[in-house]
């Protein structure tokens, strides 16, 4: 037992210093006369001390701030006294102190190696929509750069392949946002580069409008990119009783017209006994809307 676990806080102790050697701290002195060195070379993790040696304050001012971490911040090193920046990011990051005159005050770090594989993240919001409804699209590209251009590629239900449909661009943090209408069940992911996100579904119901047009008779009208004629809806009345909704009728779809393109429209006249100031409205189940649309629901009405 004492041998197990001598052998374990060995095994310990080695995982420590591997672990401390992963990041490394690399030294540059601030003398009256600008820094030493000017150029440095270091990995991603790693951290650069700077030590004041001048005997007045200098700053040190990175030109890009994507992936450095300082302390302190704003990094003002007074005399005899030390800060440090730690780098998340490979690139050449190119600092001076604003305060001094002339070049003598310029620097540059050099961050290579241990680069990341980039990734792109999609979110839908919401992500159901009414036909003709529309949702927002976001996502945070990896690197964090801006102005990256993102592709955002759709795959409409029942169609081969994806189209691109818009491009947009990353902003502060690499965020990304996009506005989509679609009008069927649709797979959208996002591009950039050779980067692409996850797939993420855009449901969509078919847009259901019930009106009253006279003493127990009714208008449906239903909205989509493909027709409904043939299929039926069921017409509902709520029982408070039950405090649920209570099947009626079935109420066919026959007529056609095309509204602006691509929408048609297909439409439904019926009558009911419904007794009056009753809530009433129509559904349009899974089984008639097919695989491309999710169950569409009317507006509710009193009969």
């Amino acid at each position: 037992m004492r041998k197990i676990l001598v052998s374990a806080l060995a095994v310990g102790s080695v995982l420590v210093v591997v672990g401390a050697a992963a990041a490394k701290t690399v030294a540059v002195t601030i003398t009256k006369n600008g820094y030493v060195p000017k150029a440095a070379t270091i990995a991603v993790g790693d951290t650069v001390q700077f030590t004041n040696s001048d005997t007045v304050a200098h700053q040190v001012t990175f030109k890009s701030i994507t992936g450095v971490s300082c302390s302190p911040n704003p990094l003002v090193v007074q005399p005899a006294q030390t800060g440090s920046c730690t780098f998340m990011s490979p690139g050449t990051f190119s600092y001076d102190d604003p305060n001094a005159k002339g070049n003598t005050f310029r620097g540059t770090i050099v961050v290579a190696g241990a680069t990341t594989v980039e990734s792109l993240t999609i979110a839908a919001r919401p992500s159901t929509v009414v036909y003709a409804g529309k949702l927002t699209l976001s996502g945070i590209l990896s690197s964090l750069k801006v102005a990256e251009n993102v592709d955002v590629l759709a795959t409409v239900c029942g169609q081969p392949g994806g189209n691109k449909v818009t491009t947009v661009q990353t902003s502060s943090g690499g965020v990304y946002g996009a506005i989509v209408q679609p009008l069927q069940n649709t797979v959208y992911t996002t591009k950039t580069k050779s980067t692409t996100s996850p797939a993420i579904v855009a449901k969509v119901k078919p847009r259901l409008q019930l009106r009253k047009v006279g003493a127990h008779r009714y208008s449906l009208r239903v909205a989509g990119a493909r027709s409904f004629a043939g299929t039926f809806g069921t017409l509902q009345r709520y029982n408070g009783a039950l405090a649920r909704w209570v099947n009626v009728k079935r109420v066919p779809l026959r007529t056609n017209s095309t509204g602006v393109f691509p929408t048609v429209i297909s439409t439904s006249s019926f009558r009911s006994t419904v007794q009056v100031r009753r809530k009433i409205r129509v559904i349009l189940p899974q089984l008639q809307v097919g695989g491309c649309y999710l169950p569409g629901v009317s507006n509710t009405i009193l009969s």
